[in-house]
């Protein structure tokens, strides 16, 4: 219980400056890759995925690398950025900024950052995405 305590206290400090629509969308993303939880990395689709969010490498990296220390290698920053709320937080919230320009006007705010997140660059454009915004949007409202 104290556990859920302290991620949804961080959760709600970290993202009090986005609307409240960006912070719900958020949520869900998170409590739909991993329950919210700092999960280990596993194999997902051609490569591991980590964490809060479920980054992978690319993804990392594209995000800007986030809290990277000085000589740490990528890949261990990578697994101590998704393992950190924070810093995974950061680092979609990066993602999502850098990629949803590519997306349709017409698209609303969580659409446009559940598919990229999934999708990638061209997460908005995929019909491969369709499945995984239907979730997201049952969980949104």
């Amino acid at each position: 219980m104290l556990y859920k305590i302290i991620i949804f206290i961080i959760f709600y400090s970290i993202i009090e400056y986005l609307s409240a629509d960006e912070a719900k969308c958020l949520k869900c993303i998170c409590n739909h890759e991993s329950g919210c939880k700092p999960l280990k990395c596993h194999w997902d689709v051609n490569s591991d995925s980590c964490g809060y969010f479920q980054i992978k490498l690319p993804y990392y990296k594209d995000c800007g690398a986030p809290m990277r220390k000085s000589g740490e290698s990528i890949d261990s920053a990578w697994k101590r950025c998704s393992s950190d709320y924070q810093c995974s937080l950061k680092c979609v919230q990066a993602y999502i900024k850098r990629y949803q320009g590519k997306c349709p006007a017409n698209m609303s705010a969580c659409e446009k950052m559940s598919r990229v997140h999934n999708g990638g660059p061209g997460g908005c454009r995929s019909s491969s995405t369709n499945g995984y915004w239907a979730v997201i949007k049952k969980c949104h409202g």
